[in-house]
C-alpha cells in the first residue's frame, strides 16, 4: 500500500494493529498454558478474549473506511513474542516464570498502549470522531491489562519468586 495522506497513512495504522492483536491472541493462549499462578492464567485468558474482540472492531473500523485489513507481520509485537516465547523456555521454576510472564507481558502490553495511543491521535486529527471513542475504549483496556498485571507482580508472584 502506498502512503500518500494523513488518511492512508491512518489505515495502515490500523492494519498495523490488526496485525498486531493477530499475534498477541494467540501469544496469550501460550502464555496462559505457561502460567502456574491462577490468577495470572485468569487474567491472560481474559486478555485474549479482550483481544479477539478488539480485531473484530479494528476489522469493522476498516471495513467501514472501505479498507482492507491487509495481511502482513507486525515486527515489532513479533520480536516482543519471540522474547516472550524465550523467557517460558529459560525460567524453569514456576514461580519465576510467572514473573517472566507478567514482565513479558506488560512489554506487549505496552506496546499496545502506545499504538491505540497514536492511531487514537490520527482519528482524532482526521475528525473520525466515532473511531477515536472505539479506539480510545481500546486503549483503556489495555490499560487496564496492564493495571491488572501490575497488582498479580506487586501483591504475590513476585514476592513469590524473589522467595524462590
Amino acid at each position: 500500500m502506498e502512503i500518500t495522506t494523513f488518511k492512508d497513512m491512518y489505515l495502515a495504522e490500523l492494519q498495523e494493529l490488526v496485525s498486531v492483536e493477530q499475534q498477541l491472541g494467540e501469544a496469550l493462549l501460550l502464555m496462559a498454558k505457561a502460567a502456574s499462578h491462577p490468577s495470572l492464567r485468569a487474567a491472560l485468558e481474559r486478555h485474549q478474549r479482550e483481544t479477539i474482540m478488539q480485531e473484530e472492531r479494528l476489522r469493522s473500523i476498516l471495513q467501514k473506511h472501505d479498507a482492507a485489513a491487509e495481511q502482513h507481520t507486525d515486527q515489532a509485537m513479533q520480536a516482543l513474542i519471540h522474547e516472550t516465547e524465550k523467557m517460558c523456555v529459560i525460567l524453569k521454576d514456576d514461580y519465576l516464570r510467572d514473573a517472566g510472564l507478567i514482565a513479558s507481558a506488560q512489554k506487549l502490553e505496552h506496546y499496545e498502549i502506545a499504538a491505540y495511543g497514536s492511531v487514537a491521535a490520527l482519528a482524532g486529527q482526521l475528525n473520525l470522531r466515532e473511531d477515536q471513542r472505539l479506539l480510545h475504549g481500546a486503549l483503556d483496556e489495555e490499560k487496564r491489562a496492564d493495571e491488572l498485571l501490575t497488582t498479580l507482580a506487586k501483591g504475590e508472584i513476585n514476592q513469590d519468586a524473589l522467595a524462590a
